[in-house]
């Protein structure tokens, strides 16, 4: 199973003498967050970092995608359905909430709404709120009138619903609480506390309030007259959201890793949809030799079989943000790049980490120069900047289109991947054209005599001889970016949690035996091309 559609498509291949294969299968999902039972019984499972929308069979696992990247839907994040069938889903990027037709017609009912998020309907009234700092919590209207405001200043609302008791509740990310309000509107009550980012609150058929908590991955049954609480099951933290069924069957999504699952009821997992990548974006080999990529809303190590483990993710306190760009350093420290602009040292093992410089315009790829500094591809202001260990950022290069990939010579000179002009140059001094006649060029890697190119454009792997000048197609049909024929909508990001633009990066790295890593974003997987 995978989100990546290129129909007619062989599938990837490599060049003669070359061997390629995957070291992590594709991923299902693009992340998974808000959750819903639909009119036909099955799960639907809104992806906001793919923007698109699937419904998911809970007795096999098998997914259909209803709303694709590409379409209409933009940075789903929470679904509802009226009595009706109608499909009420926020869009957390694009501050605005969106009802869907069962034939796919699809109009604006609310705008104006940045982080939008939460969403839930009561007798086909509809409430939702907007999950950022000073989040507002409203009741909606289907026509398209003015929401009403029931609640201003909440300190990250999330999935909210209401209780037997007439009134809607809603958990507060960044205090730990739920809270609750009267339908007829009134002053917000505290109602529990003390929990570990709790993402989601609903109600089963005997009137318990459930919720998640992405820190610690526990879920909790709690009476609402007692406030006894009961531990459901606990799994690994980013719980995203929840659904449950007529029978009260519970099935969870994980925003981190866009695994979906069932909990039984001896609180074990039934997994309908494996943990898989964000992206993945950036790759390196650290100075261990272990295998890491930069995956949005973690740092993940894969093992040569294909395991992967999260030493570092966005919940923890300090990690440096949504990481893009990925480079080694000594000691085991990773250098990232994150979408709110800033450039960090990352150590996975200690989890300490250091920001090296901030506040710059789209950062892509990075790498590490022989002389200790970093250097870094400003996307968005057509610069590569050199950053120092002690923080001190200077501009190589200007006027560059989009810049993507870096790769430091041993010489000190380094190459860069120009994505907007479809290029790759050398900058030692000045800017001299490498390799021009490209599509969309995001990675580079050094190997040897060989500058390796990852064209996302035409799904390529490009051999550069340095010396020979020699081209060649290594590997085709790579499951880079969209899949061919889609255009996605840019993803803007999340105010006041997840800067954007949440810009896509196709990254790859080389190995000490010359074994090259490739990042498939577009499937969430990673491939090793060798020599046969």
């Amino acid at each position: 199973m995978s989100r990546y559609s290129a129909e007619g498509s062989a599938g990837p291949r490599a060049a003669a003498g070359w061997q390629l294969s995957h070291i992590s299968s594709p991923s299902g999902l693009f992340g998974a967050n808000g959750m819903r039972i639909g009119p036909d019984g099955r799960l639907y499972v809104v992806q906001a970092f793919g923007s698109q929308i699937s419904a998911v069979t809970t007795t096999t696992g098998a997914c259909e995608t209803i709303s694709p990247v590409g379409g209409p839907i933009v940075a789903p994040d929470d679904i509802t359905f009226d009595s009706h069938g109608v499909m009420y889903v926020t869009e957390v990027m694009n501050a605005r909430v969106t009802a869907r037709t069962a034939d796919g017609k699809t109009r604006v009912i609310a705008d104006n709404v940045p982080g939008a998020n939460g969403i839930t309907t009561y007798q086909d009234r509809l409430f939702m709120d907007e999950c950022r700092p000073d989040g507002r919590l409203f009741e909606l209207y289907a026509d398209g009138r003015a929401p009403r405001v029931l609640a201003e200043n909440l300190a990250l609302p999330n999935a909210l619903s209401v209780g037997p008791d007439q009134h809607l509740y809603f958990p507060q990310i960044a205090a730990g609480e739920i809270w609750r309000i009267p339908l007829t509107g009134g002053t917000p009550q505290r109602f529990f506390s003390g929990l570990a980012i709790p993402t989601a609150v609903k109600f089963d058929s005997k009137g318990m309030l459930t919720t998640t908590q992405a820190g610690n991955g526990e879920i909790l049954k709690i009476d609402i007259q007692s406030g006894a609480k009961t531990l459901v099951s606990k799994v690994r933290p980013g719980i995203d959201n929840f659904a449950l069924d007529a029978a009260d069957h519970l099935f969870i999504s994980h925003f981190i890793d866009g695994g979906v699952a069932e909990i039984l009821s001896n609180g074990q997992e039934r997994v309908l949809v494996p943990a898989g990548f964000l992206g993945p974006m950036g790759l390196a080999i650290s100075s261990n030799g272990g295998l890491y990529a930069a995956d949005g809303m973690s740092v993940v190590a894969i093992s040569a079989d294909g395991q992967r483990t999260r030493p570092g993710m966005l919940l923890d306190e300090g990690f440096p943000g949504f990481v893009r760009g990925l480079a080694a350093g000594p000691g085991g420290v990773l250098y990232v790049t994150t979408s709110a602009g800033s450039v960090a040292s990352y150590h996975p093992g200690t989890r300490a980490t250091t920001t090296l410089a901030s506040e710059l315009n789209e950062l892509l790829g990075l790498a590490r120069a022989a002389d200790g500094s970093v250097i870094v591809a400003e996307a968005g202001a057509g610069r590569v900047l050199k950053v120092d260990s002690a923080g001190t950022t200077s501009s190589i290069a200007q006027g560059l289109s989009r810049p993507a990939g870096i790769a430091a010579a041993a010489d000190g000179s380094c190459y860069v991947s120009e994505a907007g002009r479809g290029r790759v140059v050398k900058l030692n001094g000045g800017i001299s054209t490498v390799v021009e006649g490209l599509q969309t060029p995001h990675g580079v890697a050094l190997a040897g005599d060989q500058l390796l190119i990852l064209d996302t454009g035409s799904k390529e792997l490009i051999g550069f001889s340095l010396t020979t000048k020699q081209r060649q197609t290594l590997a085709s049909n790579l499951p880079l970016g969209a899949a061919p024929g889609i255009t996605p909508k840019p993803l803007m990001g999340v105010p006041g949690l997840i800067p954007g633009p949440l810009s896509p990066f196709s990254g790859l790295t080389v190995g000490a035996d010359g074994t090259i890593y490739i990042s498939g974003d577009g499937e969430g997987s990673i491939l090793a091309l060798r020599k046969a």
